[in-house]
């Protein structure tokens, strides 16, 4: 666990400084005592979206840390969840899905594109969340619009990797920016 998070803090780091001294504050709603919640002063959410030409499909999975990410869903949806042992599991993807749909848009040379959840799973401190958008036969380039956790969070950080014919390209967004955009040509 030391080793993950010191593997995030130096990501951090190395992207420009986005530590913040902000205490988080308590959880909403009710938590396990089973698993107390792990405070942290980085929020942090990294996207990785690659077009995968042979399938005309962009792959994207999205990862937040599942404290934080359980919090905003509970506040948002007026609802437990539990994204490490969900009690009905197509109830809680049902709700990813319209969250991150309404707070993560993409256009792909200029057109809007539909994403659709295809499974979520949660890995240590962090969930990740699988969307697919299909019939994408090309990528020149991808603009991203991007809210997720700023409702929550105005320390919030997104990183976006975007990988096209092999070439990876990366940026980021910082409470409040919302919209970037990647070229391949």
């Amino acid at each position: 666990m030391v080793a993950w998070f010191n593997k995030w803090l130096m990501i951090s780091l190395l992207c420009g400084g986005i530590v913040s001294t902000t205490v988080v504050g308590p959880r909403i709603g009710p938590q396990p005592a089973a698993t107390p919640a792990i405070l942290h002063p980085l929020h942090l959410g990294v996207t990785e979206t690659e077009h995968n030409a042979a399938d005309q499909t962009l792959e994207i999975s999205c990862k937040l840390f599942s404290d934080d990410f359980e919090r905003i869903l509970e506040k948002v949806y007026d609802r437990d969840i539990d994204l490490i042992n969900p009690p009905d599991r197509a109830a809680v993807q049902a709700v990813i899905n319209d969250y991150v749909r309404k707070h993560l848009s993409f256009k792909v040379d200029g057109k809007p594109i539909t994403i659709t959840c295809i499974g979520f799973e949660p890995d240590h401190e962090a969930t990740y969340s699988y969307f697919q958008a299909d019939g994408i036969k090309e990528v020149k380039k991808v603009e991203v619009t991007s809210t997720l956790m700023y409702d929550l969070f105005d320390d919030q950080t997104n990183i976006f990797h975007i990988k096209v014919n092999g070439k990876r390209k990366s940026s980021k967004l910082n409470y409040p920016a919302r919209v970037t955009e990647i070229s391949f040509p």
